[in-house]
């Protein structure tokens, strides 16, 4: 399962807002994430920084996280916040300190990333009671959006993969083609 990374060549796709929007809207993204104004926040598969650009106005300190150095130029070119870092880097290597990070979040890439390692480093970069937001692609959708569906994960099978790792599941939320979860560090 996973471990496919976005085509890089397509990467206008992730800028059009109608699209991203039907799936998460940026209102309830910062509703799952509860930043206070002084938060260090990364954004675990970033790309073009959408979803960044909306964090961004909300937390001290972000971190752009992409595995592709083309995804992290295309967010160059379209203009980065003050107060984003771009960090190219495998999710299961990350460049920060143990609890450096007060929330992490991650949009339409869980299933790029998820394994045991990739979880547990998150688990060690996040702060005591850091908070976690996943918004995937679920194994239950059509497969007309997103990855194909036999790259996906159900939310049942990604919440039990956090609390393996030392996660509690605050909440729980299932869609059509998409699912959400707010984790925090027991």
């Amino acid at each position: 399962m996973g471990y496919h990374t976005f085509d890089a060549s397509r990467a206008d796709k992730l800028e059009e807002a109608g699209k991203r929007y039907r799936f998460l809207s940026a209102e309830e993204l910062l509703w799952a994430l509860s930043l206070s104004p002084d938060d260090t926040v990364a954004d675990l598969g970033s790309g073009t920084g959408f979803f960044t650009d909306d964090v961004a106005p909300y937390a001290g300190e972000v971190y752009a996280v992409d595995v592709q150095e083309e995804m992290q130029d295309y967010y160059r070119e379209k203009g980065i916040p003050e107060n984003v870092d771009l960090v190219t880097s495998d999710v299961s290597d990350l460049p920060f300190d143990d609890g450096g990070v007060d929330a992490a979040f991650s949009t339409m890439t869980y299933h790029e990333f998820a394994s045991a390692e990739s979880l547990a480093e998150i688990r060690r970069v996040l702060a005591p009671a850091g908070r976690l937001v996943v918004v995937d692609w679920a194994a239950t959708g059509t497969g007309e959006n997103g990855p194909p569906v036999d790259e996906r994960y159900s939310a049942d099978e990604a919440a039990d993969a956090l609390r393996e790792v030392g996660f509690a599941i605050e909440h729980e939320a299932v869609r059509p083609e998409t699912f959400l979860l707010i984790a925090v560090l027991e």
